[in-house]
């Protein structure tokens, strides 16, 4: 046999084996492969510079019921240029807010989940057009999570699992505190929930670059480390997030004393008081009823039922507590 013979036998092997490879693929599949993916606008539009105000006014009023009116401006942004990541995001943040806080409603319609849904969709074109921003993968993670949830489907909630780790090594410092925040639902002598717990401790390690001390958490010592700058940034109070630390150590110490260790859950609440702006913070009743009542606390995030707990990811607070001005 010749080696051209030889070459055009093998060349006819391969061209079979390619086609039998494509048959097992259907017309459909490789459409669908071969579309072209969705790129961030280069530049953002005036509308939806404009829906951004809206935002930032209604998220930092605490506005709860101007949601309508700002997920509207920012549907219609976002229908405008559906290349926008920021808008995408903005418009996932409205959706997860009116899910998270429906305790303030006098009644919550089951139709409350479609947020969820809508959140973690708005959550995913944000991530696909900005993959850079490893906020918006934490946001989606806990999406993930909470509709896997809602359906009963196990492997939409390990996907949101991992990808919630994905997430914390992209940027531990805002992620540990997104990933053991949304975990904070789970039963208190759950693996989940004992992950959970370290995993704030391990948010405090990376804020102030050394392990904190369990036993005896005193942040005073701590705050001269405030930045608003760099990626340890996200770990202090900022323009996005006026109340950020007295949020953290608020539902920190919310886990501890639903974990039972309600003494060190009030060494932790007692941290919030250590920023400038505390004086300030709407939620201080809050904090402090949580101080006083500590011990009690216990049981009361530990019930079972429609009347359970009483934790901040499940209050009327659970986004206001950080970002309410």
């Amino acid at each position: 046999m010749t080696p051209a013979k030889r070459n055009l036998i093998v060349a006819f092997v391969l061209l079979a084996a390619a086609c039998v490879g494509l048959a097992a693929t259907s017309y459909h599949d490789i459409a669908i492969r071969l579309a072209p993916r969705k790129h961030a606008a280069p530049t953002r539009a005036t509308a939806a510079m404009s829906s951004d105000s809206l935002f930032w006014h209604t998220l930092h009023s605490g506005d709860y019921d101007g949601i309508p009116r700002a997920a509207e401006a920012l549907t219609a942004a976002y229908l405008a240029t559906p290349t926008d990541p920021v808008t995408a995001a903005h418009l996932a943040w409205l959706h997860n807010w009116r899910m998270a806080e429906r305790a303030r409603r006098d009644s919550v319609p089951a139709t409350i989940t479609d947020d969820i849904i809508l959140s973690r969709r708005y959550f995913e074109e944000a991530v696909a057009l900005n993959p850079s921003d490893p906020r918006t993968l934490g946001f989606l993670a806990g999406n993930l999570l909470a509709e896997g949830n809602l359906h009963h489907d196990e492997r939409l909630t390990r996907r949101g699992y991992f990808t919630l780790l994905d997430a914390i090594d992209a940027w531990p410092e805002f992620n540990l505190f997104t990933a053991g925040y949304v975990m904070s639902r789970m039963p208190s002598d759950s693996p989940r929930f004992r992950q959970a717990v370290e995993w704030q401790w391990q948010n405090l390690d990376q804020c102030v670059g050394t392990r904190i001390d369990r036993a005896n958490p005193d942040y005073a010592r701590y705050m001269p480390l405030e930045t608003r700058t760099g990626v340890k940034r996200v770990c202090w109070n900022s323009w996005i997030a006026p109340h950020n630390l007295e949020g953290f150590f608020l539902n920190m110490g919310d886990m501890l004393v639903k974990s039972g260790d309600w003494r060190t859950g009030v060494r932790l609440y007692e941290n919030a008081r250590l920023t400038k702006e505390y004086a300030t913070w709407k939620f201080r009743p809050v904090l402090e009823g949580r101080i006083a009542n500590a011990r009690e606390n216990v049981a009361r995030f530990n019930a079972k039922g429609p009347d359970r707990d009483g934790l901040m990811i499940n209050s009327a607070f659970s986004c206001m507590a950080c970002h309410q001005e």
